[in-house]
């Protein structure tokens, strides 16, 4: 009879984001947008400081089928460098369209380029994360697939013998928290810089640079376009939804949690940051962990900013038969429409 299930429903209730859109606001929506990146920046922590320079350097180089496999190792910040896949679409005229691939939880990057955890050939199929990194590749793009922190090799020395799946992600979090940093912000940063590689290698169009997420990495690809805008478009898959209807009501990694965030907004409003930019939603009608009728609702809020920005024509939506996974039926023609202008 003591639950406190009914209290923190209460709490969440009364609680008004102080950045909740308001479609009737007559500001300009770039001001609502400026106030709110300018705070979720500082709820992440860790984002104001100077960058190091990446200074990138190849590890292994791999000729695939249609496409070259770069390891390489890059700065994320002043003493932690960190390893990224870069797959180079083979007969394709520079400067290339890119996509920063963004896996989710489970053995790293490698993942998604195809490879099991001790780096040959997948034998058993590719997962829910379906090597998007390779479709992206095979498509012309020039692919980043950052190991993002907690996961692979950058997990912590007391899981390196764990089973691949094993991450550090509850660890890390809670050493972030006390010293007022985010795991969440420094993934983010860990794209940016990613972003930043890119950028220096010169056979880029950072005109045409896209981000791609699922799940976690779909979390990150909200937080890192809502706040860095050289990615000029996005695909989100499975992930859009309401903290309220996803994190907030079953067990979720603590990795996606921000301290103070929903003070300030609810998922729709940080996705809406990304507008007016083209942004394309996956969500599997079966999603345990993102109910479908709380993405439902969270894009309708979406489309409202867009709608505002005068882009609607560029927000657009997958909803599949399936659970948590990967779509990739409407996205991979769509990046390739909007970042390549075919």
């Amino acid at each position: 009879m003591w639950n406190p299930d009914r209290h923190l429903e209460s709490l969440y209730q009364t609680n008004a984001p102080r950045f909740a859109f308001d479609a009737s606001d007559a500001a300009p929506l770039t001001q609502w947008q400026d106030a709110l990146r300018g705070k979720l920046a500082e709820l992440l922590g860790g984002l104001d400081e100077e960058p190091a320079p990446t200074d990138p350097v190849v590890l292994e180089e791999t000729s695939c089928d249609g496409y070259i496999r770069l390891r390489i190792e890059y700065t994320v910040e002043e003493g932690l460098r960190a390893p990224a896949y870069v797959l180079i679409p083979e007969a394709r005229p520079a400067p290339l369209p890119a996509v920063v691939a963004c896996h989710g939880h489970g053995y790293g990057s490698r993942e998604i380029v195809g490879l099991p955890p001790d780096g040959h050939p997948q034998p058993d199929g590719p997962g829910y994360q379906k090597n998007f990194a390779v479709e992206l590749a095979r498509r012309g793009f020039l692919v980043i697939a950052p190991e993002i922190l907690g996961f692979g090799e950058t997990r912590l020395a007391e899981h390196s013998d764990a089973p691949p799946n094993k991450d550090s992600c509850h660890r890390i979090s809670t050493y972030l928290m006390m010293l007022g940093r985010t795991t969440l912000g420094m993934r983010v940063k860990q794209v940016m810089r990613a972003i930043d590689y890119l950028q220096s290698r010169g056979d880029v169009n950072m005109n045409r640079v896209g981000c791609m997420g699922i799940s976690g990495g779909g979390t990150l690809t909200v937080f890192t376009a809502a706040l860095d805008p050289r990615i000029n478009a996005a695909v989100v898959s499975g992930y859009a939804n309401t903290f309220h209807d996803s994190i907030l009501a079953m067990h979720h990694c603590l990795c996606n949690f921000v301290p103070h965030l929903l003070e300030y907004a609810e998922m729709p409003d940080i996705i809406g940051l990304l507008a007016p930019r083209p942004l394309l939603i996956e969500s599997g009608a079966d999603d345990p962990i993102y109910p479908i009728g709380a993405a439902d609702r969270a894009y309708e809020r979406v489309k409202l900013v867009y709608e505002v920005a005068g882009a609607a024509d560029r927000l657009d939506r997958d909803t599949f038969d399936g659970g948590h996974e990967i779509s990739g039926m409407k996205a991979y023609p769509w990046l390739v429409r909007h970042l390549q202008g075919l």
